[in-house]
C-alpha cells in the first residue's frame, strides 16, 4: 500500500470535480453546467454549403458545440461565413475552430468565431522525431520561443472572450518534450502546461484542456495526472474528454466508452466528444448515452461503501492510478497469475443447453468432421447454473455449476462448482482444482478472508447490485489488498431491461476501469431480457482489447475525418478492415491526414496516412517505408507491407 495524491474527489461515491465555468458564447463549460457535448464536422471547411449543412444535422442531433478544421487562414476566413449562413438558418450553436500548424489561422479565427482548439504540440512546432539533448538553457530559450508565437493568440482570445481549448494529443507531442520527457502521460500534461503557464501569465484563463490519445490506457492516466497537477497547484480548468482515432463500430463505441467512462466514473469531464469513424451526427447519440449515465437522475450515491484511508491529504492505495500493472494473483488452473484474464459466458437462463447454444460463444460444432471449430472469441467458461449439459464440451472450455447441483454431476471434467460467499466455507464437497466463490462488500470479511485467502483452488467472482458498481467493486480489490489476498478475481456485472447501446457503455465504462486500473483475471457479463449472446460475448472481448489486456483480433486505429482528410475515411477503413481483420494482435492505424501521425503510428504497426489527393503514405511503426503510393493501390501496397515484415496469415 502506498500514498498517491488524488485525481479526484472521491473514489468511492459518485462526485463530479468542480471545476471553473468558461464560456463559449452562450454556452458555460464546466462549473455547474452539465457536461457538454460536441462533434466535429468532416466536410472541407471551404465547401460552406456541404458544412453548413452537416452542421445543421450535428446540431439537430443535440451536438452543443460544432468543431470545424482551420488548416490554413483561408478556411479560417470562411468560419465567419459559415458562422453567418448557420445564425441566418436560427442555429446560435458556438463554433470551434480545430487548428494545428498555422498560428495566423487561430489568430483570424478567434476574432469570428466562439473558441479555438490549439494543439501544443504543433502549433508552434514541427515534428521531426529528432531526439535533442537540451540544456536548461535551451529549454528555457525554446520556451521563450514558444511565448512569442503563442502570445498574439491570447491577446486576441482575451480581447474578443473567445474561448480555448489547449488540446494535447498524445501522437504529436513535441520532439523537445519528447527529449526531456519521454512518450508518457507526464509529457503530455507538461505540452499542456508550456501553453497553460503563457495564458496565465497573460491574465487569460477562458480555457479547456484536453488530453486525447488512441490508447485508453495512457488516455487515462494523463487526464488524472493533469488533475492531480491542477488539484496540487489549485488550479480547475474545464476538461473535454475524448479517445481519439477510437475507429467505428462496436470498436469504436467500446473503446471510447472504456476511457471516457473511466473518467466519468470518477466525476472528471465538462465536455464530451466521441470520435467515430463514420458520419459526426452519429458521434451525438452514443456521446449523449455515455453522458446521461451519470446524470443527477440516474446517478445513484454509493451507500456504505468504506472510506480509502488518507494521510495527510493522499489517499492509500495498492495500485498506482497513474502507471498500470496488473494485480498480482496466483493462477488457479489458466485464471490469474500471467493468463490474459478469461470471458464466462452466462447460459443459465436458457431452457435447454445443447451444442447450438455455444455458437453465439466463439464454438461452432462440425457434425460431418464430428469436431468442435473455435474462434479467437471463443470463451473460456460457460456459466450453466442449474442446467446440465449432457454431451462433449470442447477441450479448451469448462462448464460452472451451482454447487449443489455440481455436487450431483457424475463425470466432473472440466465442470466446476460455483458457491455463495461462506457458503464455500461451510460445505462438505468442494472441487480440488478450481472453486468459484461469489463474494459482494458485505461477504469480504476478516473471517471470510482469512477462511480462503491461503487457498490454492479458489476464484473469487466480484459482484455487485448496486446499479452503478464500480466503485464498490474497486473498493473491494483495495479490501482484498489490504488483507493479502491474492486469489484472482472475476468481474461480474448484471444488467437488465436496457437497450444494447447502454448495455455495451455502461458494462464498458465500469469493467473497463477497473481492468485499466491492472483488476480483474476475467469478466462475468450477464445480461437479461434485452441482448443477444454474440452482443455480450463480443463487448467482453472488445472491451478486453480496448484495455489492452487481452488481444483477441486486429485493432484499427482510425482517426474520424475532418475537412483536412484526403480520401473516404470510412470506405478505405471498411476495405482495409475486410482484407485484415483476421490479423490477430496486429494494430493498424488509417489516418486522413497528417496532423496526428506519424506520432499515432508509433502506437501501430502499421500505417495509412493520406498525404495529397489520391495518395498515400505507408508507414512501419513511426517510420514512414512508402511515399506517395496512389490511392487505388495502397491498400493493396500496405499488404505487401504486412506481408513483407511477416505479420501476415492467410484467412481460413
Amino acid at each position: 500500500m502506498n500514498l498517491y495524491l488524488p485525481y479526484c474527489n472521491s473514489l468511492t461515491e459518485y462526485k463530479r470535480f468542480k471545476t471553473r465555468e468558461v464560456k463559449c458564447g452562450d454556452i458555460g463549460i464546466g462549473g455547474d453546467n452539465p457536461i457538454r457535448l460536441q462533434s466535429m464536422t468532416t466536410t472541407d471547411t471551404m465547401d460552406t454549403k456541404a458544412t453548413v449543412a452537416q452542421s445543421i444535422r450535428m446540431i439537430e442531433a443535440g451536438c452543443e458545440l460544432v468543431r470545424i478544421t482551420a488548416p490554413s487562414l483561408n478556411e479560417a476566413k470562411n468560419l465567419e461565413l459559415i458562422k453567418k449562413e448557420l445564425v441566418a438558418a436560427g442555429y446560435n450553436t458556438p463554433l470551434v475552430a480545430d487548428i494545428h500548424f498555422t498560428p495566423n489561422a487561430a489568430e483570424h479565427a478567434a476574432r469570428v468565431i466562439e473558441k479555438v482548439r490549439v494543439n501544443p504540440g504543433n502549433y508552434a512546432d514541427k515534428k521531426k522525431f529528432e531526439e535533442i539533448e537540451y540544456t536548461d538553457s535551451a529549454y528555457k530559450q525554446e520556451l521563450e520561443r514558444i511565448r512569442q508565437r503563442f502570445t498574439p493568440l491570447v491577446k486576441i482570445c482575451k480581447e474578443y472572450g473567445t474561448a480555448m481549448r489547449i488540446g494535447t494529443n498524445h501522437g504529436s507531442l513535441s520532439d523537445r518534450i519528447l527529449s526531456r520527457y519521454g512518450d508518457t502521460p507526464l509529457g503530455m500534461v507538461e505540452s499542456a502546461f508550456e501553453f497553460l503557464r503563457i495564458c496565465e501569465d497573460l491574465n487569460y484563463q477562458n480555457i479547456v484542456i484536453s488530453m486525447k490519445a488512441s490508447n485508453a490506457q495512457v488516455m487515462v492516466q494523463a487526464y488524472r495526472l493533469l488533475v492531480q497537477k491542477m488539484m496540487e497547484t489549485n488550479r480547475n480548468y474545464p476538461l473535454h474528454l475524448g479517445v481519439t482515432e477510437a475507429g467505428d463500430g462496436e470498436d469504436g463505441r467500446i473503446k471510447s466508452a472504456v476511457g471516457i467512462g473511466a473518467l466519468l466514473e470518477d466525476g472528471l469531464g465538462d465536455t464530451v466528444r466521441v470520435s467515430l469513424t463514420e458520419d459526426p451526427e452519429f458521434e451525438i447519440p452514443v456521446a449523449k448515452a455515455l453522458v446521461d449515465r451519470y446524470s443527477a437522475e440516474k446517478i445513484k450515491l454509493h451507500q456504505n461503501i468504506e472510506p480509502i484511508p488518507t494521510e495527510n491529504g493522499k489517499i492509500r492505495l495498492p495500485y498506482d492510478p497513474y502507471h498500470y500493472n496488473k494485480r498480482e494473483s496466483i493462477a488457479v488452473l489458466n485464471i490469474g497469475g500471467n493468463n490474459v484474464p478469461r470471458v464466462i459466458a452466462d447460459l443459465s437462463e436458457k431452457e435447454n443447453i445443447t451444442p447450438s447454444s455455444f455458437y453465439p460463444l466463439g464454438y461452432n460444432y462440425s457434425i460431418p468432421l464430428d469436431k468442435w471449430n473455435i474462434t479467437d472469441l471463443a470463451c473460456d467458461y460457460v456459466y450453466a447454473g442449474d442446467k446440465t449439459v449432457s454431451f462433449e464440451i470442447p477441450g479448451t472450455l469448462g462448464i460452472i455449476y451451482n454447487s449443489n447441483t455440481w455436487k450431483d454431476i457424475s463425470t466432473p471434467v472440466r465442470q466446476f462448482p460455483l458457491f455463495c460467499g461462506t457458503e464455500f466455507l461451510e460445505s462438505e464437497k468442494i472441487h480440488p482444482e478450481l472453486n468459484f466463490v461469489v463474494v459482494t462488500k458485505d461477504v469480504l470479511t476478516t473471517d471470510f478472508l482469512s477462511g480462503v485467502k491461503a487457498l490454492d483452488n479458489v476464484v473469487l467472482v466480484a459482484d455487485s447490485f448496486n446499479p452503478h458498481a464500480m466503485p464498490e467493486l474497486r473498493r473491494q480489490f483495495i479490501t482484498l489488498a489490504e488483507h493479502n489476498c491474492v486469489l484472482p478475481v472475476i468481474i461480474k456485472r448484471n444488467y437488465k431491461n436496457i437497450s444494447e447501446q447502454d448495455f455495451q457503455l455502461g458494462c464498458s465504462s465500469e469493467i473497463g476501469a477497473l481492468l485499466l486500473d491492472g483488476f480483474g483475471d476475467g469478466t462475468w457479463i450477464k445480461q437479461q431480457n434485452c441482448t443477444s449472446l454474440p452482443i455480450i460475448n463480443s463487448t467482453a472481448f472488445g472491451i478486453l482489447q480496448a484495455t489492452r489486456t487481452r488481444i483477441s483480433k486486429t485493432e484499427y486505429i482510425s482517426c474520424p475525418s475532418c475537412g483536412r482528410t484526403l480520401f473516404d475515411l470510412q470506405e478505405t477503413t471498411a476495405k482495409i478492415r475486410e482484407r485484415t481483420d483476421h490479423l490477430k494482435g496486429i494494430k493498424i492505424g488509417i489516418m486522413g491526414c497528417i496532423v496526428n501521425g506519424p506520432g499515432e503510428m508509433a502506437d501501430a504497426d502499421y500505417g495509412y496516412v493520406g498525404v495529397g489527393v489520391g495518395k498515400i503514405s505507408l508507414y512501419k511503426g513511426k517510420e514512414v517505408v512508402k511515399k506517395n503510393v496512389p490511392s487505388e493501390n495502397a491498400v493493396d501496397e500496405l499488404i505487401g507491407l504486412i506481408k513483407e515484415h511477416g505479420d501476415w496469415v492467410e484467412k481460413n
